[in-house]
């Protein structure tokens, strides 16, 4: 089962971070599940006023996510969904998501959620999505991860860079 092993973190208070969540807009019953469960995170993790951004689909989360970090958030949670199908496209959006989310976080120092489902059927998408039958919540890990990723970068830069 995915997620087993999963460390246990308590929310901690992040309401000084400035965070937005850049979501696509294909699979919309399971966009609605991440974006719902990451909304759950920003508020148990005291975020106040996150920006919710939506593009067309998961290949154009990167190039937004790299607009709200040159804006100066704090955090950016990327959520998407790939279903794998007859052709290479699934392979090619893959790919281009993460590297392209990777090279965010890398070139601005910003910490980046990763909330892209890469499934093999829908049925496993809801199933990650956090909906009420879902076995998992990967919107909520996803923003629950960029939140802690930032509280670490702001502790490192405070500690070692100054």
């Amino acid at each position: 089962m995915a997620g087993h092993g999963a460390p246990e973190q308590r929310p901690v208070d992040c309401h000084e971070l400035r965070v937005a969540v850049v979501a696509a807009s294909w699979h919309e019953q399971v966009m609605d599940g991440l974006i719902d469960g990451a909304r759950r995170a920003l508020k148990d993790y005291r975020v106040e006023e996150p920006k919710v951004v939506r593009v067309p689909g998961t290949f154009e989360l990167a190039v937004v996510a790299d607009a709200l970090a040159r804006k100066g958030y704090d955090a950016v949670v990327a959520l998407g969904v790939v279903i794998r199908g007859g052709t290479p496209h699934f392979d090619y959006v893959c790919s281009a998501a993460t590297d392209g989310l990777n090279r965010v976080a890398l070139d601005h120092q910003v910490a980046v959620g990763f909330g892209v489902l890469t499934c093999d059927t829908e049925e496993q998408a809801l199933d990650r999505a956090g909906l009420e039958e879902s076995r998992e919540d990967k919107g909520y890990e996803a923003a629950a991860a960029a939140l802690v990723t930032a509280q670490t970068l702001r502790y490192v830069r405070r500690a070692y860079l100054d």
